[in-house]
């Protein structure tokens, strides 16, 4: 389940390694603070570090593990079009004591493009294959849109998850769709971008992107060089995977509430984090904090923080929130 291969995406390729600009070629691995290459248990600050990507079913997508082999692992999943890098600052805070894993979904990041379209099913059937490969169940740290996929893997596959942390999740009080058509423009949305990225337009356009959505959700500048943010978002199939999981988000909002009401949740932690640093008023403010504190109430060890001054990436603005509320899941499974 865990052969390594290679990400082809045209110009990220080259014997196994990726190239990013400058002809710089990482063996097999990526780089992350300032240019630090995570590859088969190299030093990152004197800890080991692997990158690899790992068949998963059907689908192969890019991991970054660190920390103890030993440690409870955690498995880090990005909100919409995120990457594995977006972690970095909680992932410092956590790797002394946890093995974390962190990993890109199919065709984001530098995971290769994805066999099957983006649905609820196959985010949690990667999560659980992510899980099983672990060897035990896993606290997952879901941001996002990924809050969604999280859930579903603790309903479906409740045997795999020891807990969850939802860093400020999507919800979707009432979802509803009047047709469903993502897995059948997806084809459109990879085409799309394979011509960016044929055109050089991807190399252009989302690095640009990538910057344009940072400033809004995030006080902080990005936790990787340049290079590697080019890397990633200049790559054509991140662009229309991208677009692709957009297309897909009220489908996935429309079958997890089916599947609320087919699986219960078991009783396992959950913290939920609330970002309140970009919303504005209060009443929206307190729509949005009700809304997570009915997550948490999904079972009877859930929690909520507000966080007023945190933006949407949570991870990046309070990696230290992160960190405590994996604490607090491993606090609650003790007493539960």
């Amino acid at each position: 389940m865990s052969d390594s291969s290679a990400v082809n995406d045209g110009d990220t390729m080259n014997d196994g390694g990726t190239v990013l600009e400058g002809g710089t070629v990482l063996e097999g691995g990526t780089a992350v603070e300032g240019g630090t290459v995570l590859q088969g248990g190299a030093a990152h600050d004197g800890r080991a570090a692997v990158s690899e990507v790992v068949n998963v079913g059907r689908e192969q997508v890019h991991v970054v593990e660190e920390g103890p082999a030993d440690g409870p692992p955690l498995l880090l999943s990005s909100g919409l079009g995120g990457a594995w890098f977006d972690w970095r600052p909680s992932v410092d805070l956590l790797r002394d004591r946890h093995r974390v894993i962190a990993f890109d979904r199919p065709g984001l990041g530098l995971s290769p493009a994805a066999i099957a379209p983006p649905t609820l099913r196959r985010e949690a059937d990667v999560l659980a294959a992510l899980a099983e490969r672990a060897g035990r169940p896993v606290i997952a740290v879901a941001h996002s849109m990924a809050g969604f996929h999280a859930e579903a893997l603790a309903r479906l596959r409740p045997d795999l998850v020891r807990g969850l942390v939802l860093v400020d999740p999507s919800y979707e009080p009432h979802p509803h769709e009047l047709v469903r058509f993502a897995a059948a423009v997806t084809p459109l949305a990879t085409t799309t971008g394979v011509l960016l990225g044929a055109t050089r337009l991807a190399r252009v356009l989302g690095p640009i992107g990538r910057r344009a959505v940072l400033k809004h959700t995030s006080r902080r500048d990005e936790p990787v060089p340049d290079a590697v943010v080019r890397s990633v978002y200049g790559r054509g199939t991140v662009l229309g995977t991208v677009i692709a999981e957009d297309l897909a988000y009220r489908e996935q909002a429309v079958d997890l509430a089916r599947l609320r009401e087919r699986r219960p949740f078991p009783a396992v932690p959950v913290v939920v984090l609330t970002a309140l640093g970009d919303v504005r008023g209060g009443a929206k403010k307190r729509e949005w904090s009700e809304a997570h504190a009915r997550l948490a109430e999904m079972t009877p060890y859930g929690g909520q923080v507000d966080l007023p001054d945190a933006r949407h990436m949570v991870q990046l603005d309070r990696p230290d929130a992160v960190a405590d509320a994996v604490a607090a899941v491993l606090r609650a499974e003790e007493t539960a």
